[in-house]
């Protein structure tokens, strides 16, 4: 990892807001976040419906959570992350402006189609240009980056463009199948996203979660020494084999046996990794105490993977654990530490409301997959407490970011 770079001579954008991606993807990730999860709470309590003659509601859900919640904060991050990987300049003003307006076009238009509103004759029409916008955001984003990455020759992080070709082809899954009535090819597009996602997490969070944790920590209190973690090639290695024979079995190839022995794995690899990068001074700085959380809620909910076909429990706990600790939390505290370092404010020193939005997102996980685990008797009450939880999460993140993410930063420098 490399510090961030400023420039002497700063670009022009017409608004902050453009200046760089993590600004406007951050921005409307929450927000997106807040208005999409009222929504399916609307349609969970009955108050309105996603047109279920087309696809099913869940599906729905699935696919705005992954391909537009999850993907716009991944945009966000890694338009600004490559930036500072390579010390090139990512896209500002008018093209990334017109990035997000590819990324914003498919959601209104999965929105319309959600609802059921007409559009040439019928709401189906509304996926052909979703499909098209779609498309369109994840390949300009795959471009800019490739650009960037070829330019200085850093050829070790084309994995990251592997990962953004499959998304775009799982989501072709989704709408391949949507469109031609075969749920069983919308299923397997929503979760192969959703796990490439989850790939992704991983990847970066075993880039970043220990460089944030040393930058955080600087100095051993006790010994006076600097805090250096290690990551493990073998660790690396093994997690990554671990994790795609996982993602083969659960999507592909669902047997208990297989699907045991991965799951465990990646949550075993991943537990002792954790143990590695583990400093008592975490406790004391939020910023790092949530993505230590959240990378520890993964490997609960990998566990709780393995352990489901023997005990019985829906599959849709493990993977509701593993949706709100690796997208929902690792994804919070992502943006609520970028968005502090890139304008220009203390990373030390955040909002006093990051442990509440932290606290509420783990209320998220121990409502919708502690608590139905313990007593499935309350299960809808369980999942209304949850969604309760994670829309009062994203509003607190948006009345405390969304002006600084607006604003120029203070030391009066592009970024």
């Amino acid at each position: 990892m490399h510090s961030i770079k400023l420039p002497s001579k700063p670009p022009r954008s017409p608004h902050p807001i453009l200046n760089l991606s993590f600004r406007i993807f951050f921005s409307a990730a929450a927000l997106f976040s807040v208005v999409t999860m009222l929504l399916w709470a609307f349609v969970f309590t009955g108050h309105t419906d996603i047109d279920a003659q087309v696809l099913n509601p869940l599906y729905w859900h699935s696919h705005e959570m992954v391909y537009g919640y999850a993907l716009a904060v991944v945009a966000g991050f890694l338009l600004t992350a490559v930036k500072t990987w390579t010390g090139v300049m990512m896209p500002h003003g008018y093209k990334l402006l017109g990035i997000f307006v590819c990324w914003l076009l498919a959601r209104l238009s999965w929105l319309g189609f959600g609802l059921g509103i007409t559009l040439i004759d019928h709401s189906i029409s509304w996926l052909y240009i979703a499909a098209l916008f779609d498309v369109v955001f994840v390949a300009s984003m795959a471009y800019v980056i490739c650009r960037a990455v070829w330019q200085v020759k850093q050829y070790k992080q084309m994995g990251i463009l592997a990962k953004l070709a499959l998304l775009t082809f799982g989501n072709g899954l989704c709408y391949w199948g949507i469109i031609n009535a075969d749920m069983n090819t919308t299923k397997i597009g929503i979760y192969s996203g959703f796990y490439l996602i989850i790939g992704l997490v991983l990847t970066i969070g075993r880039r970043v979660v220990p460089f944030f944790i040393e930058r955080g920590l600087s100095i051993d209190m006790e010994t006076s020494e600097p805090i250096k973690l290690r990551n493990s090639k073998t660790q690396d290695i093994a997690s990554l084999g671990f994790f795609f024979a996982f993602f083969i079995s659960d999507v592909f190839y669902p047997n208990q046996y297989p699907l045991t022995v991965t799951a465990l794995g990646v949550a075993v690899i991943n537990i002792v990794r954790l143990i590695g990068w583990y400093h008592h001074g975490i406790w004391q700085k939020p910023l790092l105490w949530s993505l230590y959380i959240a990378f520890l809620g993964m490997c609960l909910s990998f566990l709780l993977y393995a352990l489901q076909p023997w005990l019985g429990y829906p599959h849709s706990i493990a993977m509701h654990g593993l949706a709100i600790s690796g997208v929902g939390m690792m994804t919070l505290a992502m943006m609520t530490r970028v968005s502090l370092g890139h304008t220009g404010r203390s990373i030390h020193q955040p909002s006093k409301t990051v442990n509440v939005m932290y606290g509420l997102m783990v209320l998220v996980f121990i409502s919708r997959v502690l608590l139905p685990l313990v007593d499935m008797s309350h299960y809808l009450i369980w999942i209304m407490v949850a969604q309760s939880a994670w829309i009062a999460c994203f509003v607190l993140f948006c009345i405390s970011y969304l002006p600084m993410l607006a604003r120029p930063r203070p030391d009066g420098l592009f970024g």
